[in-house]
Order: structure tokens, then C-alpha cells, then sequence
């Protein structure tokens, strides 16, 4: 098979989908591989790496659309990038389809097979290839709210852990999975006070056992987040629905009676966001205010960490990279339902559920 890696066009993505070790790998399997020049550069790969790796250089991502007939990127096919699908042609990356009925859309009409790492399973049923970019985000989601807590960042002026003598700051984790547990391990380990609620009796009882002291688990339901978002000064969007839109925890009035100046990071925001008022924004402009609350709606945290994302994805990514292309797109489904549930779109139509679920006017298969 003929895999190609076109550089990331996303603005402010400076990830690479395959690291030169995959490239010699997928060499080794008896595969082709076309990576776009300068695409690991960013990561910290030059192009004589992949060259040495048995890559082939090709200088634009013309070429590689053209002759590919698995195209392996991070982010989701940007309007340039969609305009160069073929038909059946197989992406493998972040789609995200649930957050952007126009991506959906698009990339129905280009009748491409469309493969997307958040919704794979393995054989736990666990998302393998989300939780890397999952555990990241989580950590940066911390790092990034502390920053806007700041004055200068529009935030109140807080110190996230405290001093002796004054409080720290209250943080508010609404979902306790992947990114909610590495943002409450962050945040306790920076000593702030902690609250993480989820629905999911046995996931809080978990959460109890292992996080430390001033990390507090509390059931989730719509008055309880109310009570807690009014004295959060930060709060982070950790909700999910694998494949669907996240649903909405704070609406435009409970958004009225938060704190002047607190901050809510919504990593949740490629999947539609779960505040009424999240928007997507980009790390070169990451941030605005809706009734004196900051909003860090950031769609792809990971990339600006590029090396450490780019080979988290790739350590994870690149066993179901080979076998995708070993087995070719039919056989890749048969092998089990996890494998099935990658496939959101073939023929022109939707052929995962939860994407179904978000858009049921649009034709399924």
C-alpha cells in the first residue's frame, strides 16, 4: 500500500502523524511511504531522518493526496486539504466529525473512507489512540488556566496553589476520565483545592483512591455544578461522549453567576464544546470573555507541544497504522467491533453511530 504524510495545515498545529521509526517499520511491512517535506520539522524530525527511515520525500501535499491510498495525519482535512480527497481513498487522523456538521459534510461528499483515532477501541474497550492526546491535554489544561488566572490575562489575579497564609484556588473538573484525571492530578500537585465530578459511581470511587487529599469527588447533576461552578475560579470541560457532541453543563446563566475573572478551559471543545458560550479559538488566539469569564476554547491543546504529542501519538498510533494497512479497509472492520467503530464514514455515508446520532438527517450506512 502507498502511505502518505502531508504536513499539518491546522493554524498553530505542529504535530507529525509518523515518526521516522514508523516510516522504517511500515517500509519493512512492504508499504510505500510519501511524507510531505518540512512535515516532522516542527516535531523534531528533519526530512533526511525519514529519508534515511526509506521515506520518500515529496516536496507538496498534492503529491501526496494524489498517490496515496492511505493518507495518516493528525488534525481533521482542512478546506484546502478536502478539495485533494479522492474517492475511497482511506483517512486515518482526529476527526472530531460531531463538532462541525460542515467537515461532515464535506467529507461526505469527497466520498472518503474516514478512520478517526477517538473512536478505535481496543480489546478493554478503552480509546487507545484518544488517551495520549487525552493524558496531554489534561496537563496543559492546568497549565494553561494557572497562566489565565493572571491579571494581565484577564484573569482575578490568583495564584493557583496558594501561599501559606492565603487560600489556593477552587477547581472545578467537570468529567472524570483521561483528561479530567491527569488535570486533577496536576492541579492537586500544584495544591490547589479540587473538586472532580463525573456520573459514574464506580469511575468516582476510583478517582477517591487515588488521587490525593485536596482532590474532592462529587456526583455530577445539574444543581451540584451549579453550587460548585459559582465558586470555581477555574474550571475545566472534561466531558465525553466518544463520537458525539459533548453535552452542555453550563449554560448562559449559570455563566452570569460565576466569578468576575475565572477562567473555564473547555478540552471538550472538539467535540462541540460543553458550555452554551464555547467557541473554537487557536493557540496564537486562544482566549476571549463572555460576561467577565475567560474562555480557553483551544481545539488542538496538543500541538503545541509538539515533542512531546508527536511521538505520544505515534507510540500509540502506529500498530493499528500497520494493520490498517496490512489488512486493507474491509478486513481492518471484520477484525473486531473496535476497529469497526473507527470507521466513521465509507461510501458517501456514516457508518459510525454516535456521529449518526449528531447528525440524523444525513444519509447512514
Amino acid at each position: 500500500m502507498i502511505i502518505g504524510v502531508p504536513k499539518e495545515v491546522k493554524k498553530d498545529e505542529y504535530r507529525v502523524a509518523l515518526l521516522p521509526v514508523g516510516a522504517h517499520l511500515l517500509r519493512e511491512d512492504g508499504h510505500a511511504v510519501l511524507i510531505q517535506k518540512d512535515a516532522g520539522l516542527a516535531s523534531g524530525f528533519s526530512d533526511q531522518a525519514y529519508a534515511d527511515a526509506g521515506a520518500q520525500i515529496v516536496d507538496t501535499a498534492d503529491e501526496i493526496y494524489a498517490q496515496a491510498e492511505l493518507v495518516v495525519k493528525v488534525k481533521e482535512p482542512q478546506p484546502e486539504e478536502i478539495a485533494k480527497l479522492r474517492v475511497r481513498q482511506i483517512v486515518f487522523c482526529y476527526f472530531h466529525f460531531a463538532a462541525s456538521r460542515e467537515l461532515t459534510v464535506a467529507c461526505l461528499k469527497a466520498g472518503i473512507s474516514a478512520v478517526a483515532y477517538e473512536t478505535l477501541r481496543d480489546a478493554e474497550g478503552r480509546l487507545p489512540l484518544l488517551s495520549p492526546m487525552s493524558e496531554i491535554a489534561g496537563r496543559m489544561s492546568i497549565q494553561e488556566g494557572a497562566k489565565y488566572l493572571e491579571k494581565p490575562m484577564m484573569g482575578q489575579g490568583i495564584l493557583l496553589g496558594g501561599v501559606p497564609g492565603v487560600a489556593p484556588a477552587n477547581v472545578l473538573i467537570l468529567g472524570g476520565g483521561v483528561v479530567g484525571t491527569n488535570a486533577a492530578r496536576m492541579a492537586a500537585g500544584l495544591g490547589a483545592n479540587v473538586t472532580i465530578m463525573d456520573i459514574n459511581l464506580d469511575r468516582l470511587r476510583y478517582l477517591d483512591e487515588i488521587l490525593p487529599a485536596n482532590a474532592t469527588t462529587i456526583y455530577s447533576d445539574p444543581h451540584t455544578i451549579e453550587d460548585y461552578a459559582t465558586s470555581a475560579d477555574l474550571v475545566i470541560g472534561a466531558v465525553l461522549i466518544p463520537g458525539d457532541r459533548a453535552p452542555v453543563l453550563i449554560d448562559k446563566k449559570l455563566l452570569t453567576k460565576m466569578k468576575s475573572g475565572s477562567v473555564i478551559v473547555d478540552v471538550c471543545i472538539d467535540q462541540g464544546g460543553c458550555t452554551e458560550a464555547s467557541r473554537p479559538t487557536m493557540h496564537s488566539e486562544p482566549t476571549y470573555v463572555v460576561d467577565a469569564v475567560v474562555h480557553y476554547c483551544v481545539t488542538n491543546i496538543p500541538g503545541a507541544v509538539s515533542r512531546t504529542s508527536s511521538p505520544a501519538l505515534c507510540n500509540a498510533s502506529l500498530p493499528y497504522v500497520r494493520e490498517l494497512a496490512g489488512l486493507r479497509l474491509d478486513p481492518f472492520m471484520a477484525e473486531n467491533e473496535g476497529y469497526a467503530a473507527a470507521v466513521n464514514m465509507r461510501d458517501n455515508c456514516i457508518a459510525n453511530n454516535a456521529v449518526a446520532h449528531a447528525f440524523g438527517d444525513l444519509p447512514r450506512g
